[in-house]
């Protein structure tokens, strides 16, 4: 088992170290686990919610409201748990030691790009590619 790596609550990944360091994974890890966390903790929210919510509403425009607003919810419920699933494939990259490394060029992903979007594959150049290429595929 590894040492748990030392990390202040203010520390932030900077340029000037060595990229994908033990410091830098340790926070990519936890950000990524708090915010699964907090996605988990969101859709327990919904499932009650939806549970306590299951009354009879005779209005029958009430209960097109009810079912609008259900069905929004579950959607948007159904994009986190995809979420979830990218932030486990980025959780796993962090452990075999691929995590902050584009797929396409294997060259390092910059650390702002990462730290706003911590599930990132792509660099940013790789990334545009990718989106111009499907913006040319889709016009067809």
């Amino acid at each position: 088992m590894k040492a748990e790596v030392f990390l202040p609550d203010d520390y932030r990944p900077a340029e000037d170290e060595p990229f994908m360091n033990e410091r830098q994974l340790e926070y990519f890890r936890r950000k990524l686990i708090a915010w699964k966390n907090d996605i988990l903790n969101e859709s327990r929210e919904t499932l009650e919610g939806l549970q306590d919510s299951s009354r009879n509403i005779p209005d029958i425009a009430d209960r097109a409201s009810e079912e609008t607003d259900r069905a929004l919810e579950l959607r948007t419920r159904d994009r986190q748990r995809k979420l979830v699933a990218k932030i486990d494939a980025a959780l796993r990259r962090i452990e075999t030691g691929e995590y902050g490394y584009c797929e396409e060029t294997g060259e390092p992903i910059s650390l702002k790009r990462l730290d706003a979007r911590p599930i990132a594959t792509l660099s940013l150049e790789a990334q545009e590619r990718h989106e111009r290429r499907e913006r040319v595929h889709r016009d067809d």
